[in-house]
């Protein structure tokens, strides 16, 4: 059970109401992370907002994806590791893609580069070397892309945060995280 209000789409109003009514046309259902968060409009169109911008970033969906895949199994967040494996499917990864991502893995190098980083930013709270920056310039991302990288890092905490405090139900098929909280 939720620990806040899971707003609902029908009955929200004003900016809630219609950033909910926008979530619901691009997923087909509105997902409890978004309910849960439309308790606060404010917050409600950061975290859209953010999903929106990213998805027109340098980054593409699929390793996105695995980015987010990787971070919610290191933040024990079983919602979004669920919600990110299938948008990751849908985003043309494989399962053992998805599956490869969560341990942190990838057997193309660019994608491993960038999932490496992403979890040394979550596990030593950026405290990252310049050889860490310097490891995604060989692997072929530029400035932007590494900037797009921690954007994506940043957006992926603020939801394993919501989905973990709030214990937000989950509502996408059910992925095993690799190791307990």
């Amino acid at each position: 059970m939720a620990r806040v209000n899971l707003v609902d789409p029908g009955t929200a109003s004003g900016e809630a109401g219609a950033l909910l009514k926008d979530i619901d046309q691009a997923f087909g259902v509105t997902p409890n992370m978004f309910r849960a968060v439309a308790n606060s409009p404010a917050a409600l169109k950061s975290i859209w907002g953010s999903f929106g911008a990213l998805g027109q970033g340098r980054i593409d969906a699929k390793l996105g994806e695995q980015i987010a895949v990787a971070i919610a199994d290191r933040n024990a967040c079983e919602y979004c590791l669920s919600a990110h494996t299938a948008l990751g499917r849908k985003a043309g990864a494989s399962a053992e893609e998805m599956a490869q991502a969560q341990a942190g893995r990838s057997a193309d190098p660019k994608t491993q580069a960038a999932l490496a980083f992403a979890l040394k930013v979550v596990e030593n709270r950026a405290a990252v070397a310049e050889a860490d920056v310097a490891a995604l310039r060989q692997a072929g991302f530029d400035d932007g892309a590494i900037v797009e990288i921690l954007a994506h890092v940043a957006l992926n905490l603020f939801t394993n945060y919501v989905n973990v405090a709030l214990d937000v139900p989950l509502d996408f098929p059910a992925v095993k995280l690799r190791k307990a909280a």
